[in-house]
């Protein structure tokens, strides 16, 4: 196992699960707000567009006063990408890699803690007809309205043995994508803050694929 970097200031505190995600466009970009089960902030993410090489700022709040993390890509425009989490001052908190072709039809992800080069988790999509039908679905009038309150993709990480650890599913929302975390096992603080960066990318990537 890789050594264990620097606290990030998220994980200064211990998480009140599940964690909320709201998922919104505003001017085409898009911005993630996660809020702990008492509402309060976990943290903040907006994409920049246009980028060829995805360079991501996370910041503790919507005020984007304290950056607590950045999320870097290894390649241009790469379906197989790695994308590479560190806290403010470069320390690494981990990464998370698509499985290339192996995710044409269910996505499937690698993630991994710092230092390793054998992945520490997989996340895999539990449904892959549920995402093709809320994306073909989302596209028709009135139909599409309807379409974000029934159809729940859903993606769970685990442990190389197959030991569940966290979820995160698509939740009942109008007019925007809101997303719901779960722990479901013990999680070093380490390895907690890289699977929620991990989600964040994923649903970030798979937006992208519709």
């Amino acid at each position: 196992m890789g050594a264990m970097p620097p606290a990030s200031p998220t994980s200064h505190r211990a998480m009140n699960y599940p964690l909320n995600l709201s998922f919104k466009i505003v001017a085409i970009a898009p911005q993630i707000y996660v809020s702990d089960a008492q509402g309060a902030s976990v943290c903040y993410v907006k994409q920049k567009l246009f980028k060829l090489k995805e360079d991501i700022i996370v910041f503790s709040d919507s005020s984007k006063s304290r950056q607590i993390a950045n999320i870097k890509s290894n390649k241009i425009l790469d379906w197989s990408a790695r994308y590479f989490f560190t806290d403010p001052q470069g320390s690494d908190i981990g990464s998370i890699g698509r499985r290339g072709l192996k995710s044409l039809w269910r996505a499937s992800y690698d993630v991994f803690n710092p230092g390793d080069e054998s992945a520490d988790f997989s996340i895999h999509e539990e449904n892959p007809w549920t995402k093709v039908f809320d994306s073909i679905l989302g596209d028709i009038p009135i139909i599409g309205f309807l379409s974000g309150y029934f159809l729940h993709p859903a993606y769970t990480a685990a442990r190389p043995d197959g030991t569940p650890v966290m979820r995160v599913k698509k939740q009942p929302a109008f007019f925007e994508g809101k997303f719901a975390i779960e722990k479901l096992a013990d999680l070093t603080p380490q390895e907690e803050l890289n699977l929620i960066y991990s989600f964040l990318m994923l649903l970030l990537l798979e937006r992208d694929r519709g």
